[in-house]
């Protein structure tokens, strides 16, 4: 009798213990509303809501914003596949998800042309682009991030020295540069030639 009694007992703190803050895997990010029992969160938009695709070619081709060296580029790798990668986020508070469009080379997959396109009244507008060839852009948290490679003299356009990352944020009506990252790429890891594949 007493041995259920402390047995009892011991559950009784570990359920009190277990559900009392702590630092269990709850703190390691936030619990989905839906686990929440009673808590009373505003419910996120559907993907439906924000999303909406686009045809990222025709976005670009019919762009007056995309130069005639770019849009002469941009054609059909394999079949019909356009070398583009497209994003969608949310960059400035638009009613619907922007839209990130790198367009590339299909040789080296080189970033020739970076746009973000913003819902304007139901049509997409061009608000950001870079030909700085190389460029890629993407989203980062909320954070337009555009990586521009450079070279040195001597670098084979494989092979860029290094790059400068610029964080873009959306201030009033226009994407104002940040702070830029610089990295230098290592010259020792993977500097030399290619050895030939055995036939």
């Amino acid at each position: 009798m007493i041995a259920v009694g402390a047995a009892l007992a011991a559950l009784a703190l570990f359920v009190a213990a277990c559900g009392s803050g702590g630092t269990g895997a709850r703190d390691e990010g936030p619990a989905h509303a839906s686990a929440v029992a009673g808590a009373a969160a505003s419910p996120s938009p559907s993907p439906a809501e924000t999303y909406r695709r686009v045809d990222p070619v025709a976005l670009v081709k019919g762009d007056p914003e995309v130069s005639g060296a770019v849009k002469r580029e941009l054609k059909p790798c394999n079949g019909d596949e356009y070398p583009v990668d497209v994003s969608y986020g949310n960059l400035t508070d638009g009613p619907v998800d922007d839209v990130v469009v790198n367009v590339l080379t299909c040789a080296d997959a080189v970033g020739i042309g970076s746009y973000v396109y913003r819902d304007d009244d139901g049509s997409f507008r061009n608000v950001f682009k870079s030909e700085e060839s190389p460029v890629y852009a993407e989203i980062d948290q909320g954070v337009l991030s555009v990586t521009r490679q450079y070279y040195e003299r001597g670098d084979p356009i494989s092979s860029p020295s290094g790059e400068i990352v610029t964080p873009y944020r959306w201030t009033e009506g226009r994407f104002a540069p940040g702070k830029s990252t610089r990295n230098e790429y290592s010259k020792s890891a993977g500097g030399g030639p290619t050895p030939a594949p055995d036939s």
